[in-house]
């Protein structure tokens, strides 16, 4: 199974930077800076959230959801065409609140930091995102048979890259506790420009943190 940011590689990872870029009017590669960043971390938190079993069924329920069933990427172009509509950007609204509750904001805020885009745009980004996200994940939930938390659990971990190091294990959590201080911004910050050096920058970093080429 393809990870996550492979999919941001990939051709229809390009149509989705480009139509997401579009739709919000922030340029493509701080477009692909806040998705490198941002689509590992969602997911992050969904399996954080799914490894509850009441957190597991309401994932699963949302996966069902005919809105999620992967259509909205088999029609990629005709999202972007005319601009998104906003029957989906409030769906994603209302899944960035439900994955990450009370960290949303703070979350925002180290992306942008880190992308050089200010939260607000990073929100709009995400409210765009986010339902393309859950479609492939409903997707792949349907083409692999996924019917228990278990097998939840196993679609998540393949699609951030099977047994994660502790490295960016560390770095998701870190992010996803942010509590919007500024605090945890420099400490991530400070971890992550120590290591990207040698890795071509953050997205460098997590594209070989998961497995992304």
């Amino acid at each position: 199974m393809s990870g996550i940011l492979d999919l941001l590689n990939s051709d229809l990872g390009k149509t989705i930077i480009s139509g997401v870029s579009g739709s919000t009017g922030t340029d493509e590669t701080r477009t692909s800076s806040v998705l490198t960043m941002a689509l590992p971390v969602l997911m992050k938190a969904m399996e954080r959230n799914a490894s509850t079993p009441q957190g597991a069924e309401g994932l699963m329920g949302a996966l069902m959801n005919s809105k999620h069933d992967g259509s909205i990427i088999n029609n990629i172009g005709g999202l972007f065409s005319g601009g998104v509509d906003d029957a989906v950007k409030n769906d994603g609204d209302k899944i960035l609140s439900h994955v990450l509750g009370t960290k949303k904001q703070g979350i925002e805020k180290i992306i942008g930091e880190k992308s050089g885009v200010s939260a607000g745009d990073v929100g709009n980004i995400l409210k765009v995102a986010a339902p393309i996200l859950m479609g492939v994940l409903g997707k792949q939930a349907r083409q692999n048979n996924v019917s228990t938390p278990n097998d939840l659990g196993g679609l998540l971990g393949g699609l951030l890259g099977g047994n994660s190091a502790k490295e960016e294990q560390s770095f998701l959590e870190k992010i996803l506790d942010a509590d919007g201080d500024g605090s945890v911004v420099d400490d991530v910050a400070g971890m992550v420009l120590g290591n990207a050096k040698n890795k071509g920058g953050l997205g460098g970093l997590l594209g070989g943190l998961f497995g992304g080429k």
